[in-house]
């Protein structure tokens, strides 16, 4: 497993894919809202929490199709189908090196691009808990999205639409949690759902991924 990770690793900085594409999208994302708003600092601080949640979550679903595509293409999958490691801790480290190829630096680049909202002191520490608990959800999801669509000429669409709907949950409350904790409310109660919901995905979703993967591959 961790000859695995560091092969992805290796190969996500040395392509640069995952890694600097998220991040100017999310740039991107960031810089944009205040031409389409207006200056408008209240405005800008109100809907902060929820347009960097928006930016992490589409950035983070830009990188997906190149997850299993490439690996597929030159038939690692089936060298890791029929290796001695299970294809379900197989396909976590899949999720684990995209999460620290474009999640990560997404969590790390929030507080940064938060300035540029307006975004309130006391949301910065409730923002980057609620990406950092939130965003491995989207890479375990993600992975599952991209065994699905595996091996699918211009997948990509087709995984967006299904990965989307199975991001709702983690956005709406990854959000939630951020805005909270922006205004100084409470935020506990969203931020254990968020928990929750990734805690659960970790758990379950590899087993989904490896099921489709095999079927495929097959």
């Amino acid at each position: 497993m961790i000859a695995l990770l560091r092969r992805d690793l290796m190969l996500a900085f040395r392509a640069g894919g995952g890694f600097g594409l998220g991040l100017a999208f999310f740039l991107i994302v960031t810089v944009l809202v205040p031409f389409s708003v207006g200056p408008h600092p209240d405005l800008l601080g109100t809907i902060a929490p929820g347009v960097l949640w928006l930016g992490a979550l589409l950035a983070c679903l830009l990188s997906l199709d190149r997850l299993l595509a490439l690996d597929y293409e030159d038939g690692t999958l089936d060298l890791l189908a029929t290796a001695p490691l299970p294809l379900e801790a197989a396909l976590s480290v899949k999720a684990l090196s995209h999460w620290v190829t474009t999640g990560l630096p997404l969590v790390l680049a929030a507080p940064v691009l938060g300035v540029m909202l307006n975004l309130a002191p006391t949301g910065y520490l409730w923002l980057v808990a609620s990406l950092g608990l939130g965003t491995p959800a989207l890479s375990v999801i993600g992975t599952f999205g991209a065994a699905l669509t595996v091996g699918i000429k211009r997948g990509g669409l087709l995984m967006s639409l299904l990965v989307l709907p199975l991001y709702v949950p983690t956005l709406i409350f990854g959000a939630e949690a951020a805005r909270r904790g922006a205004m100084g409310l409470d935020a506990t109660t969203p931020l254990t759902l968020l928990a929750g919901i990734t805690f659960g995905t970790i758990a379950l979703m590899p087993f989904a991924s490896a099921a489709v993967l095999r079927m495929t591959l097959r």
